[in-house]
């Protein structure tokens, strides 16, 4: 057979097209490497959006950093991290919050003023496992609360480095807040993080501090008046990424003032809150079932009116005064404070999920992954930028039911409120199956002409249409909770 030539031009030409033509019966990846930056969303500031214009539920946890063996073997406890990031990411989790000033990143642990390259890189490594996993990162700057064991016993929490005795060229924290020498020691490493990181759209933002009324020694007007200084300067740094601050655990009155003032902030974008189920806390609430200890923090910010996404940024369960994780984990091998820590903020109204605390003591050790993604399915599809959501909740005898009403759809949560810790885990009884349980939506919503009724039971992961007659529905066998979505 007599063979034929094309010229070059032509082959390079054919080629070309079955490029495009392949390109175009691609489907869209699952994760796309386009993304862009975190922002407020102008027309509804109760949520986020990227700058691409699409909505972004954030869906995440606390992973501060890796386990304690760290010293000996980073390598490996990098590997441990990257094994936790993946699990989170298989199961639908998009985001994390991680404190660079945590020992294992820690770019200045040896002397203030200097930092250590390696280290730097350490935190490099860890972005670009983020990236691989497509999960946003909140990265918290500081979260030490003195300067001296004298001055607070945790040694967690002492920056020793900056006070005399250690070298440093401060003697108190209220130096540090208020002297050009203090403040330049923050600036600095501002600096030096935009330099190496800039404002890549990986970061969710930026947050200050870890609960930064926890420090011991400066008053109020101090503390605010470093606040919206910081705020700005971070802002200058990281234009395109959000700024904000957290405070301490909302588990007393004592903290409201400084609550509000901090959520009112302008230069603060993001409302956060932190509330744990603590039965050595002050206030009642924080000794309720777990998902009324998460809808009442919400509610708190939603009472100041900020005009800011709010977000259930640190939660769980702990020993009486934080005195460590709680018992309680030990038993919650379903995940039922897990499961309450998800749905809870975000069908209060929150921009998101709630985040645990505790996600290797108590999320990996008992294997919970999956429940991050139990709740990206039940919120699969919605927008809450077209939906304009409004919170509301209501109760039966048997159940709570939160509620959010959008402009196409309504989503309910509906909790047993006779199965909580305390039936559970403490008491150690079965949850209750609720059976042919009759459910009146004239009551929960007045629209006719529904499109479409859909149960959502995030405990056995099974979706069920159902039929309403005159507005009435028979819920599917379930316990503990499920999800309905009405749909026009």
């Amino acid at each position: 057979m007599k063979s034929i030539k094309y010229p070059v031009e032509l082959v390079l030409l054919m080629l070309f097209c079955i490029t495009c033509s392949s390109d175009r019966n691609k489907k869209k990846p699952a994760h796309s490497d386009k993304i862009g930056y975190i922002e407020v969303s102008g027309d509804n500031p109760g949520y986020f959006r990227d700058s691409e214009g699409f909505p972004y539920i954030p869906i995440g946890i606390n992973m501060i950093s890796p386990g304690g063996r760290f010293r000996d073997n980073p390598d490996s406890s990098l590997y441990d991290y990257g094994q936790w990031m993946k699990k989170l990411s298989e199961n639908d989790g998009n985001f994390i919050r991680v404190w660079i000033s945590s020992p294992f990143w820690d770019i200045e642990d040896q002397h203030a003023g200097e930092y250590r390259e390696e280290k730097a890189q350490r935190i490099e490594r860890m972005i670009e496992m983020a990236r691989k996993y497509h999960l946003r990162i909140k990265m918290t700057f500081e979260h030490f609360r003195s300067l001296t064991m004298e001055e607070n016993p945790q040694a967690w929490a002492v920056k020793s480095i900056y006070h005399t005795s250690g070298g440093g060229p401060l003697d108190s924290i209220r130096q540090y807040l208020t002297s050009a020498e203090g403040q330049k020691l923050f600036v600095d490493k501002l600096d030096f993080y935009r330099d190496h990181f800039g404002s890549d759209t990986i970061f969710f933002g930026w947050e200050l501090w870890n609960e930064m009324n926890a420090m011991k020694g400066p008053e109020d007007s101090i503390f605010f008046a470093w606040n919206e200084m910081m705020l700005k300067e971070t802002k200058k740094r990281f234009p395109d990424n959000l700024v904000m601050q957290s405070l301490g655990s909302f588990d007393n009155e004592r903290v409201k003032p400084i609550y509000k003032k901090m959520m009112l902030l302008a230069g603060n974008q993001v409302a956060q809150i932190h509330r744990y189920l603590d039965l050595g806390a002050q206030m009642d609430i924080c000794k309720m079932p777990m998902d009324i200890i998460c809808s009442s923090a919400v509610e708190e910010l939603k009472s100041y009116n900020t005009g800011k996404p709010i977000i259930l940024a640190e939660t769980g369960a702990v020993e009486p005064r934080h005195s460590g994780p709680s018992n309680l984990y030990a038993k919650d091998t379903a995940g039922i404070l897990l499961h309450d820590i998800l749905f809870a903020p975000f069908f209060s109204g929150a921009a998101g999920a709630g985040m645990s605390w505790h996600w290797d003591s108590y999320v990996d050790k008992n294997n919970l992954w999956y429940h991050f993604k139990r709740f990206k399915e039940a919120v699969k599809s919605i927008n809450p930028l077209e939906e304009r959501f409004i919170a509301s909740s209501s109760e039966t005898d048997f159940l709570r039911i939160y509620q959010l009403n959008g402009h196409k759809t309504n989503l309910l949560w509906l909790r047993d409120k006779r199965d909580n810790w305390e039936s559970e885990l403490r008491d150690g009884q079965p949850p209750m199956l609720i059976s042919q349980f009759e459910l009146d939506m004239k009551t929960l919503d007045k629209r006719k002409g529904f499109n479409k009724i859909k149960i959502y039971d995030p405990w056995q992961d099974v979706w069920t249409v159902v039929a309403a007659d005159d507005l009435k529905i028979i819920l599917p066998d379930f316990k503990r909770s499920l999800v309905i979505r009405i749909e026009k």
